[in-house]
């Protein structure tokens, strides 16, 4: 029975490892295929594959640009068009239950993409201005929730 100790490779694709250094009648002893001298024949020899020679590295050649905002608040998307499918308030519980969101623990923003028609009370970290006049001519109103905790995209780094 084959079992995880037991098991080997089919007849055919895997070569057998070349033996180096096993004495002068295997055509691979004393050197062992590495040459006579230098930093190659050494344990440890070689260099880098990104290695240039000395010549200035294509890492540093090339100019740098931009920055990483360390504090940038990364929020999830929802558009106006779909909050049809929440009844009445639309919270990030309710967003998530109704799959408009993955995850409770990243901000919810509400852009203005789309028509509205039926009133929905929205309890979310931002919204557009585009959204908010159109929630609210709809019949609606926005309330923003305070960005806390794991929220925070600059936290805990």
């Amino acid at each position: 029975m084959i079992e995880l100790h037991n098991l080997r490779p089919p007849k055919g694709p895997r070569r057998a490892r070349k033996r180096v250094g096993r004495g002068p009648g295997s055509g691979k002893g004393k050197t062992a295929g590495r040459g006579e001298k230098g930093q190659n024949s050494r344990s440890g020899g070689g260099v880098p594959a990104w290695f240039e020679g000395g010549q200035m590295p294509l890492q540093r050649r090339i100019p740098k640009r931009g920055f990483t905002n360390r504090n940038r608040v990364e929020y999830q998307v929802v558009n106006v068009s779909d909050l049809h499918i929440v009844d009445g308030r639309a919270t990030p519980e309710a967003l998530r239950k109704a799959g408009l969101i993955r995850s409770l623990r990243t901000p919810v923003k509400i852009l203005g993409n789309g028509e509205i028609s039926t009133a929905v009370d929205c309890a979310v970290h931002a919204a557009s201005a585009a959204a908010r006049t159109k929630i609210e001519a709809a019949g609606g109103s926005v309330t923003l929730l305070p960005l806390h905790g794991a929220e925070r995209a600059g936290e805990g780094r």
